[in-house]
């Protein structure tokens, strides 16, 4: 299966990796979702895009899988499937944990591609996005950019706030269960001066956590009616 009309370009998304803004960008997404992957287990996980990142290594599912829109350039990449993003070919309920790096932002219809992901996803199944965030300095710089040709962020993303996505996620009965944001430095060109202020990411975390410029989201599907029960013991006679 291989349909791309449902995602914009993003050909400037791997590139951007490898801009300073990006190295620093990309070193803080991978330590986060290494941290949030660690721990989830079960047996089938899927990473759908954005091969630059392997968000699924600290994972320990016996069962994990790389997917993307297009085969990768880098040979590296072991991508072993491409789709269409609105049509995960995955049965209903088979998998236990979905990663979406910078998917949404991409995608022509993301409330599409989070209805895929409910589907797949068994009950009290997980569903981890990453996202860039409007409503930081680095989303202003590149609102500003959109004026002048000056972009600082990828091109092509449409930005997810994190209020409208916890809203698109509740419509699908999933629960947020954790986020997190980060890279609070000024939008700055170059490594020296992001490194210098990279001090401000405690200090973001402290005092202004919701203007970092990433944000990852972890949320869990529910199934309502749904209750876990233990085995159906006979009695002794």
């Amino acid at each position: 299966m291989n349909h791309h009309s449902q995602e914009r370009p993003i050909i400037s998304l791997g590139p951007w990796f490898d801009t300073p803004a990006g190295a620093y960008a990309r070193d803080w997404e991978q330590a986060r979702l290494n941290e949030l992957t660690a721990d989830i287990f079960g047996f089938n996980a899927m990473q759908i895009g954005l091969p630059d990142i392997p968000a699924l290594q600290a994972n320990r599912m016996p069962n994990k899988w790389l997917t993307d829109a297009v085969l990768p350039q880098n040979p590296a990449h072991h991508v072993v499937l491409t789709h269409d993003f609105t049509e995960l070919p995955f049965a209903s309920s088979s998998l236990d944990l979905v990663v979406l790096p910078h998917v949404l932002e991409f995608a022509i219809e993301p409330h599409q591609v989070l209805r895929e992901v409910e589907r797949v996803l068994i009950p009290e199944g997980q569903v981890i996005i990453c996202g860039f965030n409007p409503a930081s300095m680095w989303g202003v710089r590149q609102t500003a950019g959109r004026l002048t040709g000056a972009h600082f962020l990828p091109l092509n993303g449409e930005f997810i706030s994190v209020p409208r996505l916890k809203d698109w996620l509740k419509l699908l009965n999933m629960e947020v269960n954790r986020g997190h944001f980060g890279c609070y430095a000024p939008p700055c060109a170059t490594s020296k001066w992001l490194q210098r202020f990279a001090f401000m990411e405690k200090a973001g975390d402290r005092w202004w956590p919701y203007l970092g410029a990433l944000y990852i989201v972890q949320a869990i599907k529910r199934v309502k009616g749904m209750r876990l029960v233990g085995p159906a013991w006979q009695p002794i006679a």
